[in-house]
C-alpha cells in the first residue's frame, strides 16, 4: 500500500473502539476529528481536507452556533446594506444566541429552529418578526454549507410561521382630495402631494434631493433612501434594483414642490449660518436637517389626518392609495409596478387584488363593445 503523502490526514482506531482522523495544519498542529467508525471519521476527513485546500474554515464539533454566527457577521457585513447588517446584529444577540449560542453547529437541529420560532411566538414577539429571524438564520446556515461546516441547511427542514399581512386602509378619491385641502398651506405640503401622487416609499421620499427633481422634465429620480443606522441618519442605496426608477409629476405636484423650494429658500436666507442642509435634500426641518419619520409623523402627519377629518391610517398607506387610485382608473398594474418600484408586477397584482375585480369588469365590458352584434 503506498504511503499516505505529509499533509494527507490520517485514519486509526483508538484503544477504546472510537475511530480519530487527523490531518497536518499550519505551524506544525493538528486537527482530530473523532467517531463511532471509520466511514464517519472518513467523510470528516475528507471534508476538512477539502475546507484546507479550498481556504475555508473547518468543520468542528467545537465551534458553537454563537461563535459561528459571530464570524458570519463579520463575514456578511461588506455585502448588506448597513440598516440590515443592523438588523441581522439584533436577532442574533437578542434571539439566536440566547436560545441556541451553546449548540455546537454540527448539533444544531430543525428541532431547535422550531422551538426557538414558537418560544418568541409565545413571548408575544410577532409572526413577521419571527419570519425574518428565521430568513436570517437560513441566510447564515446556508453560508454555514458553503464553507463546508454543515452538510445541509438545517432551516430547509423548519417552517417559519405565516406572515400575517397588516390591513390595508387606502384613501378613495373623495378623501385623497380632502386630504390635500387639508395640507395646503403646510411647511410640507409638497411632501404630501409626492407621496400621494407617486407611491413613493417613506424613506425614499425623505432622501429626495434637488439633483434628483427633473422640474423641464416633470419627474423625480429615486435613487436613495433616508435611513436611520447607529451613527445617524444616512443615504442608502435602493433597497433593490427596481427601486432605482423615474417617476413622472402631476401638474399639482410640480406647482408644489416649486412653490416648496421657493420657501425652502427663504427659510435658508432668514437662518443664515443656522441653515445646513449638507445632503441637498428636498424636504428637511426648520434647520435644514434631515427629517426624522417618527417626529415628522407624531407632529405633522397625525395631526393632518385629524384636521381633515380622515381615519388614522399610516404614512405607507399613501402609498397603497396611490397604486388603489391609479388601478382604480384602469392604469395598467404594470406601469404602477414599475411606479412603486416592485420587484415583480406580480407583487402589485398581489396587493391591489381588491381593485382588480373592477378592472375585470370593465375589460369584460370592452370586449363585449367590441363583439356585440346588432340583433335583428
Amino acid at each position: 500500500m503506498a504511503k499516505r503523502a505529509n499533509g494527507e490526514g490520517s485514519v486509526h482506531q483508538r484503544k477504546d473502539g472510537r475511530w480519530c482522523a487527523s490531518i497536518s495544519l499550519d505551524h506544525g498542529k493538528r486537527k482530530h476529528f473523532l467517531g463511532a467508525d471509520r466511514d464517519d471519521v472518513a467523510r470528516k476527513l475528507r471534508a476538512a481536507l477539502k475546507s484546507r485546500d479550498d481556504g475555508l474554515p473547518m468543520i468542528t464539533e467545537r465551534q458553537t452556533v454563537a461563535q459561528f454566527m459571530k464570524s458570519w457577521l463579520e463575514a456578511v457585513r461588506p455585502s448588506v446594506r448597513e440598516r440590515t447588517w443592523v438588523r441581522y446584529e439584533q436577532y442574533v444577540r437578542l434571539h439566536a444566541v440566547p436560545d441556541l449560542g451553546k449548540i455546537p453547529l454540527t448539533r444544531l437541529t430543525p428541532q431547535h429552529l422550531q422551538r426557538l420560532y414558537s418560544d418568541r411566538l409565545k413571548a408575544g414577539l410577532s409572526a413577521t418578526s419571527v419570519h425574518h429571524i428565521h430568513a436570517m438564520l437560513h441566510s447564515a446556515l446556508k453560508q454555514a454549507t458553503r464553507w463546508n461546516l454543515l452538510p445541509r441547511n438545517v432551516a430547509d427542514l423548519v417552517d417559519p410561521p405565516r406572515i400575517t399581512r397588516h390591513e390595508m386602509s387606502t384613501l378613495s378619491p373623495e378623501q385623497a382630495l380632502l386630504f390635500l385641502e387639508a395640507a395646503n398651506g403646510d411647511r410640507l405640503e409638497a411632501l404630501y402631494v409626492v407621496a400621494l401622487t407617486t407611491g413613493v416609499r417613506e424613506g425614499e421620499l425623505l432622501g429626495l434631493r434637488w439633483r434628483d427633481v427633473d422640474f423641464a422634465g416633470v419627474a423625480i429620480e429615486i435613487r436613495g433612501s433616508l435611513q436611520r443606522v447607529p451613527s445617524g441618519l444616512v443615504l442608502a442605496e435602493p433597497k433593490t434594483k427596481k427601486s432605482r426608477r423615474q417617476i413622472g409629476l402631476t401638474d399639482t405636484a410640480l406647482t408644489a414642490l416649486r412653490q416648496h423650494r421657493a420657501r425652502q429658500a427663504e427659510e435658508r436666507l432668514r437662518l443664515g449660518a443656522a441653515w445646513s442642509n449638507e445632503l441637498d435634500l428636498v424636504f428637511v426641518d426648520e434647520l435644514g436637517k434631515p427629517i426624522e419619520a417618527t417626529k415628522f409623523l407624531r407632529n405633522s402627519f397625525k395631526p393632518l389626518l385629524k384636521a381633515a377629518g380622515l381615519p388614522d391610517i399610516r404614512f405607507h398607506d399613501l402609498r397603497h392609495s396611490a397604486a388603489t387610485l391609479l388601478m382604480g382608473r384602469g392604469i395598467h398594474a404594470k406601469i404602477v409596478s414599475e411606479m412603486l418600484g416592485h420587484s415583480q408586477v406580480g407583487i402589485t397584482l398581489d396587493l391591489y387584488s381588491h381593485v382588480t375585480p373592477t378592472m375585470q369588469r370593465e375589460a369584460t365590458d370592452a370586449m363585449e363593445a367590441i363583439v356585440r352584434v346588432p340583433r335583428q
